[in-house]
């Protein structure tokens, strides 16, 4: 299965406005892209429509990571997730040029708290992405028991089209 996550480049831009915000006490910043999924063959494309930050409060203050999550941050997730009727898609950003990676933290955290957007989504995938300057990677589970897998492709559309990553 190959997949492919497409949204606007003025979401993109949002997006990483945001994750570029300072924090009181957090590394980074992180929030929730929300998209529609649509089997195309065997293959997944995952439509991002919304973005959703993580609100100041709901971080702890935890030094040994970059940021992390309170369980506010999750529930509110949750709750947009059942709500939309989304796929949910955690993301933070890694501060460089080329192509970003996840931590072993991250990946770590992902396997953790991904699964649980099953409960209200059952049907959808899940996952994680990290952005930089200029590129995308990203995870997706498509049932709770399942391994992630890469997201293949990362497509901005907008006046001029982008491909922030492209794997085969």
């Amino acid at each position: 299965m190959k997949t492919h996550l497409k949204m606007t480049s003025a979401l993109v831009g949002a997006i990483r406005a945001d994750l570029e915000r300072p924090h009181p006490f957090a590394h980074e910043r992180v929030g929730f892209i929300f998209a529609g999924l649509a089997k195309v063959g065997a293959d997944l494309a995952i439509l991002a429509h919304t973005y959703q930050p993580i609100a100041d409060e709901d971080y702890l203050d935890d030094p040994t990571v970059g940021a992390m999550m309170g369980p506010a941050a999750i529930r509110k997730a949750l709750q947009q997730a059942l709500q939309t009727r989304s796929a949910a898609l955690h993301v933070h950003m890694h501060d460089h040029r080329g192509q970003p990676g996840f931590s072993a933290v991250d990946l770590r955290e992902n396997a953790k708290f991904v699964p649980n957007f099953f409960n209200v989504g059952p049907q959808r995938a899940h996952g994680a992405i990290v952005l930089s300057r200029d590129g995308a990677a990203g995870q997706i589970w498509t049932d709770r028991l399942g391994d992630a897998v890469a997201i293949n492709r990362f497509t901005a559309v907008g006046p001029k089209l982008n491909l922030l990553g492209a794997f085969q």
